[in-house]
C-alpha cells in the first residue's frame, strides 16, 4: 500500500502536517477488501471530464481549487470527483426547492461566474487573476440569502461547498491531514472517548493551532 505516487508521500509527510508520520493507508490491511479497494482507487489518475464542457470545467476547476485551498498545490483531484458524481446522477438525494437539479445548478452558476467576470473585467472566470476570482466568490458568500442571478446566494454557496468538501474529504490524503484513521469495519475501535487514541493513531502535534483563523 505504500508504493503510491510521490504526490501521496509528499502530502503525507509534508511540512506543517499536524499528524506527522501518519499514513492512513498503512491500515488498509485491516479493512474489508471492498472498502480497501474503493479507498485506494481514489489515488488513481483522475478520469477525463464527462459532465462538464471545456469552458465549464475550466471555470469549475478554478472555483473548487480556491474553495479547497489548492490553487497553488493541487494534489487532491476535487473537480474530477464532482464531474463523475454529476455524470452518474449521484446527488445528495435532496435539493433546495428554489434551486434547479444539482447538475443544472452547477452549469447555471458556473455560467453566472463567467458572466460576472466578463462584465467586470472582460475575461472568463478561469482566466481572471486569483484576486479577482476570490472577489467574485466572496461576493456570492457575502450575499447570504439575497438574490444572485435569480438564485438564493446561500443555496448556491451550499451547492459549491457541499460537493467540494465531499470530494476533498473522501480522499485519503485529506484523511492524513486531519488524522482520520479510516473505516472502522471490521476491526472496530477499542479506545472510544475524547482524546483516546488507538495504537495506530497519531496525536495532533499542535492541538492549540486554529487553521481556520490562520487561513491554512
Amino acid at each position: 500500500m505504500n508504493d503510491r505516487p510521490g504526490a501521496y508521500q509528499r502530502r503525507q509527510s509534508g511540512p506543517g502536517n499536524r499528524f506527522a508520520g501518519f499514513d492512513v493507508l498503512s491500515q488498509a490491511g485491516h479493512w474489508d477488501p471492498v472498502t480497501a479497494g474503493l479507498v485506494t482507487s481514489r489515488l488513481d489518475p483522475p478520469a477525463s471530464a464527462s459532465f462538464f464542457t471545456g469552458d465549464e470545467a475550466a471555470c469549475a476547476a478554478a472555483l473548487v481549487n480556491l474553495l479547497t485551498g489548492q490553487q497553488d498545490d493541487l494534489q487532491i483531484p476535487v473537480l474530477p470527483k464532482i464531474d463523475a458524481r454529476l455524470a452518474a446522477g449521484e446527488t445528495d438525494g435532496w435539493r433546495y426547492s428554489d434551486m434547479p437539479e444539482d447538475g443544472q445548478a452547477w452549469r447555471d452558476t458556473l455560467a453566472y461566474l463567467d458572466a460576472d467576470a466578463d462584465m467586470r473585467w472582460g475575461t472568463a472566470f478561469a482566466a481572471a487573476p486569483e484576486e479577482q476570482q476570490l472577489e467574485l466568490i466572496q461576493a456570492v458568500q457575502d450575499r447570504g440569502s439575497k438574490d444572485w442571478h435569480g438564485l438564493n446566494a446561500a443555496h448556491v454557496w451550499s451547492l459549491w461547498t457541499r460537493y467540494a468538501c465531499t470530494a476533498l474529504y473522501a480522499h485519503p490524503l485529506a484523511w492524513n491531514e486531519i488524522g482520520f484513521s479510516g473505516p472502522a469495519y471490521p476491526r472496530g475501535y477499542k479506545n472510544a472517548g475524547v482524546d483516546k487514541l488507538e495504537p495506530f493513531e497519531v496525536r495532533d502535534a499542535n492541538p492549540s493551532r486554529d487553521p481556520i483563523r490562520e487561513g491554512a
